[in-house]
C-alpha cells in the first residue's frame, strides 16, 4: 500500500470512529500531496457537512465530482448538503443523478423522498420512500420520514404505524417518539401524546420541540401552569424559539393575563416569529393597528387543525345554528328556479345539505385543504376549490345566482374588496347571503378585532357597503349564531340582492 493510500485509510478509520477533526486533518494532508484526489475532496466535504458547514461541503463535493462525475454516493452527499442549505430543488436534481447512476440506492431514494416532501410533492415522496423500503426493509429513517409524509396528508394513524416501525428498528429514536406524539395530538389523544413527548425527552432532555409540543398538549388539557413550565424548558434549550414564546402568550391569554401575553408575543416577534400572525394576535389585545383581515396562514392553520373534529365541536359543544339561519333567510328571498350556488368558505360542508336542495350546481371554495377533504365526504358539491376567497371570486365573473358565506367574514375586517369581488361573480339579481358578528353599541368603528380573534361589524357599515357596491338589502336580521365559552354570539344574518349591470 502506498503512503498516500495508507494516509487515506487512516483518515477514513478516524472518520468512521467519529474523530472528525483528526480525519479532516489527514484528508487535507492527502490533498496537499495530490490536490485532485477524489476521495479526499469528497470525504472532506462529508466532514464539513457533519460539522454543520453545508456551503463548504457543497464546494468540496462539487470539486470531487468535477474530477469524477460517475460516483453516485458523492451526488447523494451533495444533495444532502444542498438540502441543508435550503435548496430542495437542487438537492432533488443531485438525488436523481445518484439514482440514475445507481438505481437500487436506498439512501438516495430515501433522500429524494425528503426533498419531494419539503417541496410539497407528497404523493411522489411516498413512492420514493416505498422504493427505498422495498430495497432495504430495515430502514428506520425511511419509516420515520414516510410517517411525516402521511402526517402532512392528515393520515395520522398511518403515520403512527410508520413511527412504530421506526421505533421497533431503533428504540432510542427521539425524533420518531416526538413525531408519534404529534400524530396522537392531532387525533386529540393528548395524554398519550404527552407520554410520547416525555419518552423523547428522556432520551434527549434538551429537545426543545418536544418540550414545546408537550406544552401545547397540556394547554389543550387546560393544565396551564404545567404548559408554561414546559415552554420554559423549551426556551432554556433554545432562548430564541419564537413558537415557544408565542405559545406562552396563548397560555397567558387563557389565564386572562393580557400584559404577560403581550410581552410573550412581542418576544416571539423579536425572535423572528411570523410577523403578520403575531401582529394580528397583538391587535386582539389592543396593541398596534387593526389589520384589515386575518392572515391567510393563520386561518389556514386554524381550520386545518380543527378539520377532523370541526363539525362535532360546532354542533355538539357550541350549538351552531348559522347554516339553518342562513337557509331560512335564503328560502324567504330566493327565486323559484334552481340556482348556480357557491358556498364561499365552505369548510367541512355544513351548509351543503341545505344549499343542495335548491341548487342545480353547487361549488365550494375554502382556504383549508383539510377542511375540503372533509367536505368531499358530504357528497353535496359538484366542485371544490382550495383558494383565497377574493382571488377565486375575481376569476368567476357572472357565474353564480347565489353566494353564501356562513361565518367566513368574521375573519375579514375590511369587507370592501370582498363585496366588490362578490358583485363581479354574481349574475344580475343574484343573492349574497352571509353572516357577521354584531359590533357593540359602545364601539363606533365600522369593524374591530375582538379578543376572540374574530372581527365584529356594525350594521351601518354593512348598509353603506351594500349601497356602494350596487346591492339592495333584502334582509338583515339579528340572530344568535352559537355559544362561545357559555356566552351567546350575536350575529347579523344578511341577504343582499345584486342590482342590474
Amino acid at each position: 500500500m502506498s503512503d498516500l493510500a495508507a494516509l487515506l485509510q487512516q483518515a477514513l478509520a478516524l472518520h468512521q470512529a467519529g474523530d472528525l477533526r483528526q480525519a479532516a486533518g489527514l484528508y487535507r494532508q492527502v490533498l496537499a500531496r495530490q490536490p485532485q484526489h477524489f476521495d479526499a475532496l469528497h470525504l472532506l466535504g462529508v466532514v464539513a457537512r457533519q460539522n454543520g458547514e453545508a456551503q463548504a461541503a457543497v464546494e468540496l463535493i462539487s470539486q470531487a465530482l468535477a474530477i469524477d462525475a460517475s460516483q453516485a454516493v458523492a451526488h447523494c452527499n451533495l444533495g444532502a448538503a444542498l438540502q441543508d442549505l435550503g435548496q430542495p430543488e437542487a438537492a432533488l436534481a443531485s438525488y436523481e443523478r445518484a439514482i440514475a447512476l445507481k438505481p437500487g440506492y436506498p439512501m438516495a431514494l430515501h433522500n429524494r423522498g425528503n426533498a419531494l416532501r419539503i417541496l410539497g410533492r407528497l404523493d411522489a415522496a411516498l413512492l420514493s420512500y416505498d422504493a427505498a423500503l422495498a430495497i432495504l426493509p430495515d430502514y428506520p429513517e425511511a419509516f420515520y420520514h414516510r410517517g411525516l409524509c402521511y402526517q402532512a396528508l392528515g393520515q395520522y394513524q398511518v403515520a403512527l404505524d410508520d413511527y412504530q416501525c421506526a421505533l421497533q428498528l431503533r428504540a432510542r429514536y427521539p425524533q420518531a417518539l416526538c413525531a408519534s406524539g404529534v400524530a396522537l395530538h392531532s387525533l386529540q389523544h393528548y395524554e398519550a401524546a404527552i407520554a410520547q413527548y416525555e419518552n423523547a425527552l428522556r432520551l434527549q432532555p434538551d429537545y426543545a420541540e418536544a418540550w414545546c409540543n408537550r406544552g401545547s398538549a397540556l394547554h389543550k388539557l387546560q393544565e396551564y401552569e404545567a404548559a408554561l413550565d414546559s415552554y420554559q424548558h423549551a426556551l432554556e434549550s433554545r432562548p430564541d424559539y419564537a413558537k415557544a414564546h408565542e405559545y406562552c402568550g396563548n397560555v397567558w391569554r387563557a389565564l386572562e393575563q393580557p400584559q404577560q401575553a403581550i410581552a410573550a408575543y412581542q418576544q416571539a416577534l423579536a425572535c423572528g416569529g411570523d410577523a403578520p400572525q403575531l401582529d394580528y394576535l397583538l391587535a386582539t389585545l389592543g396593541v398596534g393597528t387593526t389589520p384589515a383581515t386575518a392572515p391567510a396562514n393563520y386561518v389556514k392553520q386554524l381550520f386545518d387543525q380543527y378539520a377532523g373534529h370541526f363539525d362535532q365541536h360546532l354542533q355538539t359543544v357550541l350549538g351552531y345554528q348559522m347554516p339553518a339561519l342562513l337557509d331560512a333567510a335564503i328560502t324567504r328571498q330566493r327565486p323559484a328556479q334552481q340556482l348556480a350556488t357557491l358556498d364561499a368558505g365552505c369548510g367541512t360542508g355544513l351548509c351543503g345539505p341545505y344549499l343542495r336542495a335548491y341548487s342545480r350546481s353547487l361549488s365550494g371554495v375554502d382556504l383549508s385543504e383539510k377542511m375540503l377533504e372533509q367536505a368531499v365526504l358530504s357528497c353535496c358539491y359538484d366542485e371544490l376549490t382550495c383558494s383565497e376567497l377574493s382571488v377565486y371570486l375575481l376569476s368567476q365573473p357572472a357565474r353564480f345566482d347565489l353566494i353564501v358565506a356562513a361565518d367566513v367574514l368574521v375573519y375579514i375586517g375590511d369587507l370592501a374588496a370582498l363585496f366588490a369581488a362578490t358583485k363581479l361573480a354574481l349574475r344580475s339579481d343574484g343573492l349574497f347571503a352571509f353572516s357577521v358578528e354584531q359590533g357593540s353599541a359602545t364601539q363606533p368603528e365600522d369593524f374591530y378585532l375582538q379578543a376572540s380573534h374574530r372581527y365584529a361589524h356594525s350594521r351601518t357599515y354593512l348598509q353603506r357597503l351594500a349601497h356602494q357596491h350596487g346591492f339592495s338589502i333584502a334582509e338583515m336580521q339579528a340572530a344568535i349564531a352559537r355559544q362561545d365559552q357559555g356566552a351567546d354570539i350575536h350575529s347579523w344574518v344578511v341577504v343582499l340582492k345584486a342590482g342590474q349591470y
